[in-house]
């Protein structure tokens, strides 16, 4: 087996997601995962309905149903796998580009798999792709499940609790993917003034120079409309960034510190605690330290953001990439979820999103893409004197953080300093002795 599970699931140029490989997922997520039926959702990919029809394949040769239910959201599968007590599988690449697909799953409940489950699915797996047994065929599945997919918009309507955002103005860029139809129709429902781009999906403009990952159109529109805000989601709506009423950026990090502090001043946040993970910015934790809420940190991973609000009883958790999870409504990142939390928050205090994204201010961070030969997640102990050098240079006014990717040949070099000019200093500095023990090239 060449495709091996990453941060998020299988992730891959689609071609090498080939029917056979494909159905024996299928085949072993059915005899891990158990349950009657797996319900399967997926984005605007041209090449999703041919990966859904070889995962349907090997699901059902193991005599599990399969609920298809059409272009959703990724916290859609989710909602509808916790609901209904069985497991989920998605069919995207979230924010990669229209060639790339990839599959990830939700166990019964609706949460994504752990490590152990992840470990005994891959073995199996390879039993399976190594084994003689046939390779079964592609079921061809037709249609959306339009009640499961109300069923999901009813969830995220309950959050405001019968509120409404009547008379604010929102541009919603839906990054021609799986929010097209559903994200206006929520907040039109809510009674918003709703601007609508990158909303057309033709199975390759997914994330095309739009979504949460190039917002500058979004940015644009609100200036132009005279939007409250924008809201920019990815290719499968589990995350969601924002744009201020002057068409500023405002990223999950600040996202999550808008919400911390005004679940916490509702007597909503268990134990005034926020879970967080290693690459959020040094500058959310020292707003949450003056505010007295506590961070706990996590691998990347909303995943991980999860088992630690459960471990703890804690409510809100999320990452800078705007994955976010209202763990009292649901089980993943919401990129919908969160939109209308954040616009609930701008209409109910009568203040605009500026002010709610000015209570924290970020470090200036670098972020350097090192490509390497293969991954090694001991990396950052073969440059631990470079690292340790940085670090004391810094002191309490930055950090340093070295992570290998989830799911790409790259490390990834995270500096966080005073200024700019320390942070790009400081990362080239490691970006170089990460290459010159790995090899490769720095991007």
């Amino acid at each position: 087996m060449t495709l091996r599970f990453g941060t998020d699931g299988v992730r891959a140029h689609a071609d090498e997601l080939t029917p056979e490989f494909t159905a024996r997922l299928g085949q072993a997520a059915a005899r891990v995962l158990g349950g009657p039926r797996l319900v399967v959702g997926m984005d605007t990919r041209a090449s999703g309905p041919s990966i859904a029809a070889a995962l349907a394949g090997g699901v059902q040769a193991e005599g599990v149903e399969v609920d298809l239910l059409g272009v959703v959201p990724t916290p859609a599968v989710a909602c509808l796998s916790a609901r209904d007590g069985v497991p989920g599988a998605v069919i995207s690449a979230s924010h990669n580009s229209w060639h790339d697909n990839g599959i990830k799953f939700f166990a019964p409940g609706g949460r994504k798999l752990r490590d152990d489950v992840e470990a005994r699915l891959e073995a199996e797996l390879d039993a399976l792709v190594h084994g003689a047994t046939p390779v079964p065929a592609p079921v061809e599945l037709d249609g959306r499940d339009v009640a499961a997919v109300e069923a999901y918009e009813q969830a995220v309507l309950g959050a405001l609790e019968g509120r409404d955002l009547r008379g604010l103005s929102v541009v919603v860029d839906c990054a021609n993917g799986a929010a097209s139809a559903v994200a206006p129709d929520v907040l039109r429902r809510l009674g918003a003034e709703v601007h609508v781009i990158h909303a057309e999906p033709d199975g390759r403009n997914i994330n095309d120079g739009c979504g949460s990952t190039h917002p500058g159109d979004l940015q644009a529109a609100v200036v132009s409309t005279g939007a409250a805000l924008g809201l920019a989601f990815d290719g499968d709506a589990d995350r969601l960034l924002a744009v201020d009423e002057h068409g500023s950026l405002v990223d999950g990090d600040q996202l999550i510190a808008m919400c911390a502090l005004d679940l916490r001043a509702r007597r909503l946040l268990p134990d005034d605690t926020v879970v967080v993970t290693v690459m959020t910015n040094l500058g959310f934790k020292l707003a949450m330290r003056d505010a007295g809420i506590t961070v706990v940190e996590t691998a990347v991973g909303d995943r991980y953001v999860l088992e630690a609000l459960e471990d703890g009883g804690w409510g809100l958790g999320g990452e800078q990439s705007g994955h976010i999870i209202f763990r009292q409504r649901a089980t993943t990142g919401d990129g919908l979820l969160t939109a209308v939390s954040v616009a609930d928050l701008v209409q109910r205090s009568g203040a605009p999103l500026s002010v709610h994204a000015a209570v924290m201010q970020r470090l200036p961070q670098v972020l350097v893409n090192v490509r390497v030969a293969e991954r090694d997640p001991a990396i950052a102990e073969l440059i631990a004197p470079a690292i340790a050098a940085e670090e004391a240079a810094l002191g309490e006014t930055g950090r340093v953080l070295i992570r290998p990717s989830g799911t790409e040949p790259l490390v990834r070099v995270m500096v966080e300093a005073p200024t700019a000019e320390l942070a790009a200093a400081a990362a080239d500095r490691l970006a170089a002795a990460v290459e010159a023990v790995a090899g490769g090239s720095a991007g």
